[in-house]
C-alpha cells in the first residue's frame, strides 16, 4: 500500500539535520560520557572483587536485612566463579551512569509536571511516547549521533529509564495533603520552602519507587545495548544468542538476573527504611 502520510521522511530530516548541525555538542557529550563509564569501571575492576562484594553485601544488610544480605554475597561470588565478574562491572558502570543522568533529568522534570498543568499537559503524552516506542528503535538515532559504544548505549537507557521517575515524581508531589501545603503557606513559607521542606520530604518515598523503577528499566537495556559494542553482560548475552551457545547465554543471563534482583531489593530497602 502506497504511503500517503509520511511521518519518517520529516523525522529522518530531523535527526539527519541534528547529527551535521550539533556534531560539536554530540562530540562533547561523547566524551563526557565514555570518561565518566571507563572511570567508574576502572574503579569497579581495580577493587578487589571481594571488596566491591563486601561493601555490596553490607549495604543490603543495612537497608534490606540479613537475608538479602546472604543473598547478595552468594549471588555476586557466583558471577565471579563463572567468569562475569567483568563484564558485571562493566554493565554497573553503565548503570550508575544512565540512571543517574536520567535522574538529574526526571525529578525536575516531574516537579515541572506536578506545579504546571500546561507541562503535564506535553510531557505525559511525550512520556508514553518513550515508553511504549520499541527500544530498538532508540539505537538508531544513539548510533547517528555518537558511533557505536557505551554513550549511544547509555543513551537509548536514559531514554528508556526516564519515564517511571517522571510519572512517580509527579506522583508524589500530587498526592502531598493539601492542607499540610497551606499550613506551611499560612505560616509565611514561600514556594521555594514548601517544596524542599514540605513537599519533596513527603514525596521522597514515591521518588525512591521511581528510582528502583529507573534502576531494572536501564538493567532491561544491557542486551539491547550491547547490540551497540556498549559492553558489559549484553555482549556476553548477544554473543550467545549469535553463536546458539546455550550454556553462555543462559550463564549471562543468569549474572543480569543476580544483578538486577541486587539492585532492586536494595533500592527498595530504601523505600521501606524512608517509610
Amino acid at each position: 500500500m502506497e504511503k500517503i502520510i509520511n511521518i519518517g521522511q520529516y523525522i529522518e530530516v530531523a535527526i539527519n539535520w541534528l547529527t551535521v548541525h550539533m556534531k560539536p555538542v554530540f562530540d562533547v557529550i561523547k566524551h563526557t560520557g565514555n570518561s565518566s563509564v571507563l572511570g567508574i569501571e576502572w574503579v569497579l575492576t581495580s577493587v578487589p572483587f571481594f571488596v566491591i562484594i563486601g561493601l555490596f553485601t553490607a549495604l543490603a544488610w543495612w537497608k534490606a536485612g540479613k537475608g538479602v544480605a546472604v543473598a547478595t554475597i552468594l549471588g555476586l561470588t557466583l558471577i565471579y566463579l563463572m567468569g562475569f565478574w567483568k563484564e558485571t562491572m562493566e554493565t554497573l558502570a553503565l548503570i550508575f551512569v544512565s540512571t543517574l543522568t536520567a535522574l538529574v533529568l526526571s525529578i525536575p522534570l516531574g516537579i515541572w509536571a506536578a506545579k504546571s498543568k500546561m507541562a503535564s499537559k506535553f510531557i505525559r503524552p511525550l512520556l508514553d511516547l518513550m515508553q511504549t516506542m520499541p527500544a530498538f528503535v532508540y539505537l538508531i538515532p544513539a548510533v547517528l549521533f555518537f558511533s557505536i559504544g557505551k554513550v549511544p548505549g547509555a543513551f537509548a537507557t536514559i531514554i528508556f529509564a526516564m519515564p517511571p521517575a517522571v510519572r512517580l515524581t509527579t506522583l508524589g508531589i500530587n498526592a502531598v495533603p493539601k492542607d499540610i501545603v497551606e499550613a506551611a503557606r499560612a505560616y509565611g513559607a514561600t514556594n521555594r520552602q514548601i517544596l524542599f521542606k514540605v513537599e519533596l520530604p513527603l514525596a521522597t518515598q514515591t521518588i525512591l519507587a521511581g528510582v528502583n523503577q529507573t534502576i531494572l528499566l536501564s538493567l532491561s537495556m544491557v542486551v539491547i545495548a550491547g547490540m551497540i559494542a556498549a559492553g558489559g553482560l549484553g555482549e556476553k548475552v548477544l554473543e550467545g544468542i549469535n553463536n546458539l551457545d546455550i550454556g553462555l547465554g543462559f550463564e549471562s543471563g543468569l549474572s543480569v538476573v543476580i544483578l538486577a534482583i541486587i539492585l532492586d531489593r536494595i533500592t527498595q530497602g530504601f523505600v521501606k527504611k524512608k517509610q
